[in-house]
């Protein structure tokens, strides 16, 4: 069964390790260089009062991903972004509807209107995702420039709350 709760700082370090076992595959993000404990926790502190935080674990306490919503400075104050991670060989298995659930009602909870994901354009499973929550897309870019140089294009979807 899969349970989901609020992260705190105790989740830090799994959820950095998850993260960067998902970085080491490639692919699926835009981050390219791994994450600590501490970037986590610096993550989370940013904008503590307009974010929300989730994990998803099995009956044993094990990780099996984690959700955030937060304001991005792209965006308008009315909208959140979202970030998902799912562990590798962990999907497929409701986690990420269990998590989206929980994220969309603390979005609504804390006044948001809608929420924006932006995933790279060769993420099928990510795009297949969030098509999946009822996003839908609002804008292409091409061409964007990764941290290690790679050049990507991404979607950004909406999901309206």
């Amino acid at each position: 069964m899969i349970h989901i709760r609020a992260a705190g700082a105790l989740d830090a370090a799994a959820m950095a390790e998850l993260l960067n076992a998902i970085i080491a595959q490639g692919g699926t993000t835009a981050l390219t260089t791994p994450v600590t404990r501490t970037d986590i926790l610096d993550w989370i502190a940013r904008a503590p009062d307009l974010s929300a935080w989730h994990i998803a674990e099995d009956d044993s306490g094990t990780l099996l991903g984690f959700q955030w919503i937060a304001p991005h400075a792209k965006l308008p104050p009315q909208a959140a972004d979202i970030a998902t991670f799912v562990g590798i060989g962990k999907t497929g298995l409701g986690t990420g509807s269990a998590l989206f659930r929980a994220t969309a009602q603390a979005a609504r909870n804390l006044g948001y209107d809608w929420i924006n994901a932006t995933i790279r354009a060769d993420n099928t499973g990510g795009l297949a995702y969030y098509q999946s929550r009822g996003f839908e897309d609002y804008k292409t870019e091409t061409g964007v420039q990764l941290a290690n140089g790679l050049r990507v294009d991404r979607v950004r979807k909406r999901f309206t709350l």
